[in-house]
């Protein structure tokens, strides 16, 4: 949610009149993240969020991220609704941007989760799940198998000033994984990217998911095993088998999961630390003129991965044999 692109005063008075939300008050950036521009826009109306979305997010994929926020919320799961203009669309041009405006949701998110925060953000992702069954569009994970081997390959010849050998590790990762990767398992819409600072909390309750502009069709246990990498580790890089079963049981309490699917977790979270390894990565090496957010260490999914490649079982994770 870094801010990439700026707006002008006339262009935004200009696009807002293609909306019913009253008159602009205040229009401020939001310095998170990595992916988008983001900013809160306040009128005479409330509060929202304007997203221009960046190079990196094909445009193609806008319909299926805009449809599924309002598949979601019909479905009853708190996230950002899209604010559709009075010709009914909600996605228009701005700067020289694809752009949509959200609905602006009451919360924070957490600095450091505690059980509560992880056993609640288990029960929100199997309520994701749950209501995204249904959605009409589908759209494949880039940041799977084939995506991995393309940033390895983008990666490969600085991979290594990063950290030695760092090039060798990665290969010989996506070489492992590659021939144990599930074909089968029970798949949806998942999140995709449910980091501490796309879940919002009023107190200890979750109050609301944000920022789907990773959402796609894969295995929704794979969307467990990215949480359980975003929220169980301590800063110090140890993990919190505490959180990791409070995060399993909230999640089972709200949807179970097959035998096949929690065997796989291990490996899966394998797979979680690798995909943000590698994206980590490549932002490190191919920093953005401009942007407010410096990208973030690589090298904290390498140390989370070796601690995957060590799991013995679903039960590392809190995550009892059906």
């Amino acid at each position: 949610m870094a801010v990439y692109t700026d707006v002008a005063d006339d262009e935004l008075a200009a696009f807002l009149t293609e909306y019913d939300l009253g008159d602009m008050l205040s229009l401020k950036g939001i310095a998170e993240g990595v992916e988008n521009s983001n900013f809160l826009l306040e009128t005479t109306r409330g509060r929202f969020i304007l997203t221009l979305f960046e190079k990196r997010v094909a445009p193609a994929d806008l319909p299926f991220f805009i449809g599924l926020m309002d598949h979601l919320a019909k479905g009853g799961l708190s996230c950002p609704t899209p604010v559709h203009g009075r010709d009914g669309k909600a996605l228009r041009s701005l700067s020289g941007r694809p752009a949509v405006i959200v609905s602006f949701l009451t919360g924070m998110s957490p600095r450091r989760p505690n059980l509560r925060h992880c056993a609640g953000v288990g029960a929100a992702l199997a309520g994701l799940h749950t209501a995204g069954e249904g959605f009409a569009l589908t759209r494949e994970n880039a940041l799977s198998l084939q995506g991995w081997h393309r940033l390895a390959a983008d990666c490969a010849e600085r991979a290594d000033t990063v950290r030695p050998g760092l090039a060798r590790t990665i290969a010989d990762e996506l070489a492992y994984l590659e021939t144990r990767w599930p074909r089968d398992l029970p798949c949806g819409v998942i999140h995709a990217d449910l980091f501490p600072d796309n879940v919002f909390f009023v107190g200890d309750q979750v109050s609301g998911l944000i920022d789907f502009y990773f959402a796609c069709n894969d295995f929704y246990v794979y969307d467990l095993a990215i949480c359980l990498n975003a929220w169980c580790f301590e800063p110090d890089g140890a993990f919190n088998a505490t959180k990791a079963m409070a995060m399993s049981r909230g999640y089972l309490g709200a949807r179970d999961l097959s035998a096949a699917e929690r065997e796989a977790l291990p490996l899966l979270c394998r797979g979680a630390a690798l995909r943000f390894l590698l994206t980590r990565l490549y932002d490190w090496l191919n920093q953005v003129p401009g942007a407010l957010v410096r990208p973030k260490d690589p090298v904290e999914y390498l140390n989370k991965l070796r601690f995957h490649c060590e799991a013995e079982g679903p039960e590392t994770y809190g995550m009892p044999h059906a």
